[in-house]
């Protein structure tokens, strides 16, 4: 593990390990190709919700560009549209969550649209972007073949965060044309031995900005959901989430545990949509919902270092 000592434009030195191999790519292909070689870098980070794909991003992000900052993390094709033509040469913007939310399928062609429209801007500014995603398979082909440099792919290894594979050019395309018909990244399909590990340091400073983060991406998420619905969809919505938010006490389960119960049997709601919902509810209850959201977080992280953790429902 190499350490990345990045020095803030105020003088201020952020530190966080980065795997060698990681540190050696960005250092000896990624910077010299946006600063030397007029060229723009899209990389795509994708994983399962809370698997830390976010923290990798703004890693790499605040890695490339030392000025990246809060401002230019974006939740919607309206802000990274925005983001793009403000930015200035070789600065890095994050994509973040791009399909993120219960009505991302709505949300598909709307997203990889302005990916594609601002590809030139993209390349003429020598931009570095960021796509943080569920799986690269719902990006536009185009995009995923041939305009991103790379995928890192984040997961969990028995229940640990903060492991990734990378698939350069060769093998994501290989993983994207055999593995789409199933959504697999088993190595029995492609196999990367590009394999790291990442700790989950919030890359852009104090916890107070990193609060900020994740009210910012908590707001996205709630307009999400308002968009383009009618009146009978907004009261059909307040149902599911009231109903979420009673299964959830009612079998004692943490996020994590509701959210893996919803995946097992196909049922499209995430787990950061499960958080969201419960913690407004539990506002609206009047609880405590940010220190009860903590507890939930606290739980779940010692449920998975626990190796004799069955992760079953209280009874």
């Amino acid at each position: 593990m190499a350490k990345a000592i990045i020095k803030e434009p105020n003088g201020e030195t952020i530190e966080y390990f980065m795997e060698d191999r990681l540190k050696h790519s960005l250092d000896n292909k990624v910077i010299p190709s946006l600063h030397k070689k007029d060229k723009d870098c899209v990389l795509v980070v994708d994983g399962r919700e809370g698997s830390g794909k976010s923290t990798l991003a703004f890693q790499i992000a605040k890695y490339v560009d030392s000025t990246f900052n809060i401002n230019r993390i974006v939740f919607s094709p309206d802000e990274f549209r925005e983001a793009v033509f403000k930015a200035k040469k070789g600065e890095a913007i994050v994509y973040d969550e791009a399909f993120t939310g219960f009505s991302s399928r709505a949300s598909l062609s709307p997203i990889n649209r302005v990916l594609v429209s601002l590809a030139m801007q993209m390349r003429q500014k020598n931009l570095c972007i960021l796509i943080v995603l569920p799986t690269i398979f719902m990006l536009d082909k185009y995009m995923a073949l041939f305009r991103t440099r790379a995928l890192l792919h984040v997961y969990e290894n028995k229940g640990i965060r903060g492991y990734f594979r990378l698939y350069n050019t060769k093998t994501k395309k290989l993983l994207i044309l055999l593995g789409k018909k199933t959504m697999s990244y088993s190595p029995k399909i492609v196999k990367t031995n590009f394999t790291g590990r990442f700790y989950g340091k919030f890359a852009l400073g104090s916890d107070e900005l990193e609060e900020i983060y994740r009210v910012k991406k908590e707001k996205a998420l709630s307009d999400s959901e308002k968009t383009s619905m009618n009146t009978t969809q907004v009261k059909h919505k307040e149902q599911r989430d009231r109903l979420i938010h009673f299964i959830k006490g009612k079998l004692g389960l943490t996020y994590r545990q509701l959210s893996d119960l919803f995946e097992k049997h196909r049922v499209d709601v995430s787990y950061g949509g499960i958080r969201l919902i419960c913690n407004t509810i539990d506002a609206e209850l009047g609880l405590d919902a940010k220190n009860k959201a903590e507890e939930e977080v606290e739980a779940e992280e010692k449920a998975k270092l626990s190796p004799k953790s069955t992760m079953k429902p209280k009874k």
